[in-house]
């Protein structure tokens, strides 16, 4: 069985969710032929998904253009979506021919649209795999706008031509799809890890795949308490350590601090519930996805909110100590990665059930 699978570079968290499935997959069918494409990081790419694959290094969708990690910056994005439709028939018989050429038994996205419309061209079955579809947020953030209307069509018949789209949990209702199927929620489970920190408790501040930098230097230093972020901060604070230094995954480090800073994405937050961690977030500007994600991690795990004007002033000692002092629900169980994995097999014909 040969799949291609095109993993969107809009942050981590579409990563998050197709690498469990690829990897429960691969144990079902031993015989898994895998070709990415991808313009996230190889060494992020290989970290995640677990068995042998051919890279592409090369994005077929941007999402949205970010000013950071809790902003869109729609001006942008808007003239990257009048770019990108500008010839699409052209830009659907390029991809069809590349995927003629390529010839997989099945074509797997999150979230890119284009590779569907171009399997839909070259008769090749197709699925879709994610809690939100670039179409919807079109939708909510330019369905008024005069040059929007042909652009949503074509983004939603896309869409649509695929035999299926998995729709993760938690995700948005997509009620312009017909072809939707639910699945369970997908996150890995990590090890536990001492940090060596001496009985100080570990608050890893970590904002997805976008880059977004929070003025740690400027907070007031909290006895008992170590903030892990990226090296690439350059962090002055005293109490500051750069997560690298550890050499473990995301998700083992997650399981390994106290609490996690974050802002509402599916990858962090599923993994965060699944695993035990306490979370943090700080709501995005306008992104119709948080809602659903929030109500999830309300029911099944340990969440609180925190202002932007908190995270700038360093006032997170109350918050935290709320959430430390917060009931801690049972694990939810990660089953969409087997589910997901089961469906794209009848999708491709390689299952009786």
């Amino acid at each position: 069985m040969h799949l291609f699978v095109d993993i969107s570079s809009h942050g981590f968290g579409h990563l998050a969710i197709t690498a469990p499935v690829l990897n429960a997959l691969a144990e079902m069918a031993p015989d898994l032929r895998l070709t990415v494409r991808s313009g996230l990081p190889p060494a992020k790419l290989r970290e995640r998904i677990h068995v042998p694959f051919t890279l592409i290094e090369a994005s077929s969708d941007f999402g949205y253009r970010m000013i950071d990690a809790t902003r869109v910056d729609l001006a942008a994005s808007a003239a990257a979506y009048r770019t990108a439709h500008a010839d699409w028939p052209a830009s659907v018989t390029r991809e069809a021919n590349f995927l003629a050429t390529l010839k997989p038994d099945l074509v797997l996205t999150n979230v890119s649209y284009l590779p569907l419309a171009g399997a839909a061209a070259a008769g090749i079955p197709a699925c879709s795999l994610c809690s939100l579809n670039w179409a919807d947020l079109f939708g909510h953030f330019f369905g008024n706008e005069s040059w929007a209307a042909p652009i949503h069509t074509q983004m939603l018949a896309a869409y649509r031509s695929a035999k299926r789209f998995l729709r993760v949990t938690p995700g948005m209702p997509m009620p312009a799809l017909t072809n939707v199927e639910e699945v369970g929620p997908i996150a890995r489970h990590g090890q536990r890890h001492d940090l060596g920190l001496s009985g100080d408790k570990a608050v890893l501040i970590a904002m997805g795949g976008i880059a977004h930098r929070v003025p740690v230097e400027n907070w007031p230093r909290l006895p008992g308490i170590r903030w892990l972020l990226s090296a690439d901060w350059q962090c002055g604070h005293p109490d500051a350590i750069a997560f690298e230094s550890f050499g473990l995954g995301f998700t083992d480090l997650l399981c390994s601090v106290d609490a996690i800073i974050t802002k509402p994405g599916y990858g962090t937050f599923t993994e965060a519930a699944c695993n035990g961690t306490p979370l943090l977030y700080q709501r995005r500007r306008d992104w119709p996805e948080q809602d659903c994600l929030i109500d999830w991690l309300q029911a099944n795990g340990c969440g609180g909110q925190i202002s932007e004007a908190a995270l700038l002033n360093g006032e997170v000692h109350m918050p935290l100590e709320k959430l430390w002092a917060s009931p801690r629900p049972p694990l939810p169980q990660a089953t969409g990665s087997r589910e997901a994995a089961a469906a794209l097999l009848k999708a491709a014909g390689k299952s009786d059930t």
